[in-house]
């Protein structure tokens, strides 16, 4: 398993030795623990770009997910040389919703890791009547609240 942190922005600094702890335990929660994923953060401008240019909808969001391949059941495994996918998350925009929510930054980027996580592994809050909703707030009080 590996997991890449990739800091494509300026405006903050991210601690990327935490984020890929997290992403790990993530995974390891959810019996992935074998798969490797990236994580990149990028500031609003990028983020747009790139929701608009995968999911044709031309505005910032928190955090984008792409599979590595077009299908992700959540029991499937893509083995241990492989990668689930990417996580991109905009620090702009995470550092606003931290500040609207009353939490630190850095609470805000590990719900939006763990959120993007879940989607990786095939969850889809859009469709799943709560399941993902759920599990996220499950690995929430799991990963972030016993420290």
């Amino acid at each position: 398993m590996a997991i890449e942190v990739v800091n494509r922005q300026r405006r903050i600094r991210v601690d990327r030795r935490q984020v890929a702890r997290l992403a790990s335990n993530a995974l390891a929660a959810l019996d992935r623990g074998d798969e490797s994923v990236t994580i990149a953060f990028v500031g609003d401008e990028a983020i747009r770009s790139l929701n608009h240019k995968f999911r044709q909808d031309d505005r910032v969001t928190d955090v984008l997910s792409f599979p590595a391949f077009a299908e992700r059941a959540r029991d499937s495994r893509v083995g241990n040389d492989e990668s689930l996918g990417d996580v991109v998350i905009s620090i702009d925009t995470a550092l606003r919703q931290a500040r609207e929510a009353g939490h630190s930054f850095e609470r805000e980027v590990s719900e939006l890791l763990i959120h993007g996580v879940l989607h990786l592994c095939g969850y889809d809050h859009e469709s799943d009547s709560g399941e993902m909703n759920r599990l996220e707030l499950k690995l929430r009080r799991k990963l972030l609240d016993d420290d």
